[in-house]
């Protein structure tokens, strides 16, 4: 199956698993496990939120052991957080600053997640053992499950 058919099925799942839904934890480790299970190029899949200022905390994930936090403008996390904006990384080699949580990730796409007022409040992050494993298909539909998580969950914030 293409991706895009894998986003278009999975797209109803994650709404049907959120909605209603208030639990922020729960809610992450949900969305983490449904994505993590969809695509097999997935090596780490979850949620880094926003604490104590200029920090980026470990929120629910799918995959081996991970960074406990990451400062806000470093590495892939960090700087999507910064710029709120989608990075796509083809290599994390050869991103500036990359924090290697996991010596065996070679390329990574990074989510910002929003609160109901629009602010970054943190990210969602995916790892992959290939090269060049994520890309605008990818972004975009990253960006609509986020989305769905800013309407039901954050949007009281």
């Amino acid at each position: 199956m293409d991706k895009r058919k894998k986003y278009e099925e999975l797209i109803p799942q994650v709404k049907a698993l959120i909605e209603n839904e208030t639990d922020e934890v729960g809610v992450q480790a949900n969305v983490a496990a449904a994505l993590h299970q969809a695509f097999d190029d997935y090596f780490w899949t979850g949620f880094y939120m926003q604490r104590n200022g200029n920090m980026l905390r470990l929120g629910p994930f799918q995959g081996p052991p991970a960074c406990y936090s990451i400062p806000i403008g470093k590495g892939v996390c960090g700087t999507a957080f910064a710029q709120n904006k989608t990075i796509v990384v083809p290599d994390v080699e050869l991103f500036p600053g990359h924090i290697a949580c996991s010596s065996l990730s070679r390329s990574e796409i990074v989510v910002p997640i929003h609160n109901g007022r629009g602010e970054v409040i943190g990210v969602l992050d995916i790892d992959s053992k290939k090269l060049n494993a994520f890309d605008e298909t990818d972004a975009s539909y990253l960006e609509k499950i986020m989305q769905l998580l800013t309407c039901e969950v954050y949007s009281a914030e």
